[in-house]
């Protein structure tokens, strides 16, 4: 079966907006313009633009028309952003979207909680007990870029000092360290879903943008200590892990 109309509108208009003849914050040519360079009827060029919408490529605003949505993407090193030698996970952040000659901009909360069912089975510990939640929600050059919940089992958080409402200058890692609770392994989760009203709002997420859940479960070697949810809109990062031996991709030996 042949692709609609709408469908082959979208996808010239997609392809354009790929090879920047719309730029992110261009206007897209009015609905009567477009009908006249298509010869369709306007239901048909806004159902073309509706689906844009919905991959979050377009943002329409009513009275001025429809622009191309800002896509910058910058990228979460996984492997680097919580080693407990060299920077803290603030500082890895901070460093990484000031390389991109961006700024960055954090808010801190803490609130101590019960643990739900998942969060007790990734922890280990009771339903129910309390556990400790640092947030920490980020963001790039004034944009939302992540939401962060980080669950701690209580008797580790009230060891190593993290039942505080202050951010913790040399990390949660590190101080965790410091108590005898250091992490000698992780299990990750990337997931994709998509986001709830309250969390498209408070994130700035585009209609059709799905969120990219990372959960990672931190062990010492005796227990789960740390449970890091973060949640990432997905048009504007990626998670990337660089593993092994990669020195010769930067020209060195090996």
């Amino acid at each position: 079966m042949p692709p609609s109309k709408s469908t082959r509108i979208a996808d010239a208009l997609r392809e354009e907006i790929a090879r920047g003849v719309f730029k992110a914050g261009d206007r897209l040519p009015s609905e009567a313009d477009l009908t006249s360079r298509f010869g369709v009827s306007r239901p048909t060029i806004r159902a073309a633009l509706a689906k844009l919408v919905n991959e979050g490529l377009v943002v329409s605003e009513t009275g001025r028309g429809s622009f191309v949505r800002e896509r910058t993407v910058l990228t979460y090193h996984a492997e680097r952003a919580e080693r407990v030698k060299g920077r803290s996970e603030t500082d890895a952040y901070v460093s990484e979207v000031q390389e991109e000659g961006r700024a960055p901009k954090q808010d801190f909360s803490m609130h101590i909680e019960p643990a739900s069912t998942e969060v007790a089975v990734r922890l280990n510990v009771d339903e129910g007990s309390l556990v400790v939640v640092r947030r920490c929600f980020r963001y790039v050059d004034g944009q939302p870029w992540s939401d962060q919940d980080s669950y701690y089992p209580m008797d580790i958080a009230e060891a190593a000092g993290l039942v505080t409402p202050k951010d913790i200058p040399e990390g949660t890692i590190r101080a965790m360290a410091k108590a005898g609770h250091d992490e000698v392994g992780h299990v990750d989760e990337i997931t994709a879903r998509m986001p709830t009203p309250a969390e498209a709002q408070v994130l700035d997420i585009g209609a059709g943008t799905p969120l990219l859940v990372y959960s990672r479960t931190a062990h010492s070697d005796k227990r789960p200590v740390r449970l890091t949810r973060t949640l990432f809109p997905a048009d504007r990062n990626r998670i990337t892990y660089e593993l092994g031996d990669l020195s010769a991709l930067a020209g060195e030996p090996a």
